[in-house]
């Protein structure tokens, strides 16, 4: 059974774990405190998931007119929480600080932050560090100069929530690293404009695995994008590798996210003892970047695209 994006949960290796890259688990901070006013999705206080996708993963979701504003109000905060989180990057900052900065930014805009205690998920981010494919828990972890780091953001506002992720350099990075984030971030936006009413949601996966391995990068396949809207996560499930799965056709009025995690080496992955951080098998750097989309009578619409305040990439200065 495929795994949607930040739902995934594996069951490790406990015995004797074997870490395959340089980053380490660090020390927790306590739970961070969500203000009673603020609306909470179903999960917040127990963990427990209720709602389920339907059944038949080709059954989709079409958003009315007020569901869609509902979205572009959480996709707005979503871009907003995301940049201020990604103008903390530096190094000598720990990701758990990061983290704050994530909590923070949310609450004040009236949001929840949709990862904490989504199936008992400690955090109300994911920090992914250098070969962490996703879902890195927030902790004590020091970046360094040199460094990459994805910062996976979703918020929860009356409602409806938004998910982004995007990948930061701490300082100067190496060559390599910066071919590894711009073959990311191309193959992501390739598959973007790839979409369109009528076509099927399985060939998304064929854009960027042709696209990655032509140019010596690997897709993982074991995480995937989603549907989005009141509930985190739904059909379709967006495959990032060539398939035949039955996911369903593009309409307009769909809401889903694009997020490859693309790998310099093999796509495996292990999950660490913490039951939620995904490595690299072979330890080397994985990057990658996430927007919810919305379907319209043209292709795509990104709710959680760049302001013009955003941080940019090096490719965008």
């Amino acid at each position: 059974m495929m795994n949607k994006g930040f739902g995934f949960k594996a069951k490790p290796k406990q015995a004797s774990f074997k870490y395959t890259g340089t980053t380490r688990p660090g020390v927790l901070s306590p739970t961070r405190k969500v203000p009673p006013e603020i609306m909470r999705p179903e999960y917040a206080d127990t963990g427990r998931i209720i709602t389920q996708p339907p059944r038949f993963p080709w059954v989709i979701e079409e958003k009315s007119e007020a569901d869609i504003a509902g979205m572009r109000a959480a996709g707005r905060v979503a871009r907003e929480v995301l940049d201020a989180a990604g103008r903390a990057v530096a190094a000598g900052v720990t990701t758990d600080s990061i983290d704050a900065v994530v909590h923070a930014e949310t609450v004040a805009r009236g949001a929840y932050p949709s990862p904490l205690n989504y199936s008992g998920f400690p955090k109300s981010c994911c920090t992914s560090l250098n070969e962490i494919v996703c879902h890195g828990i927030p902790d004590s972890t020091v970046l360094k100069e040199g460094d990459i780091l994805n910062i996976d953001v979703t918020v929860f506002l009356n409602g409806y929530h938004g998910d982004c992720s995007e990948m930061f350099c701490v300082g100067e990075v190496d060559d390599a690293a910066k071919e590894l984030l711009q073959v990311t971030y191309d193959a992501w936006q390739k598959a973007a404009d790839f979409c369109k009413p009528g076509k099927h949601y399985k060939e998304i996966g064929a854009v960027i695995q042709e696209y990655v391995e032509a140019r010596g990068y690997t897709t993982v396949k074991n995480f995937c994008g989603h549907g989005i809207g009141s509930v985190f996560h739904t059909n379709p499930t967006i495959l990032h590798y060539k398939n035949n799965e039955p996911n369903g056709v593009m309409r307009v009025g769909h809401t889903f996210t694009i997020e490859p995690m693309i790998c310099e080496g093999k796509p495996d992955n292990v999950v660490w003892p913490d039951k939620w951080t995904a490595a690299t098998i072979d330890g080397k750097r994985t990057a990658q970047f996430e927007h919810t989309f919305l379907m319209n009578e043209n292709g795509v619409e990104p709710l959680t695209g760049k302001l013009q305040t955003s941080p940019r990439q090096f490719w965008e200065k």
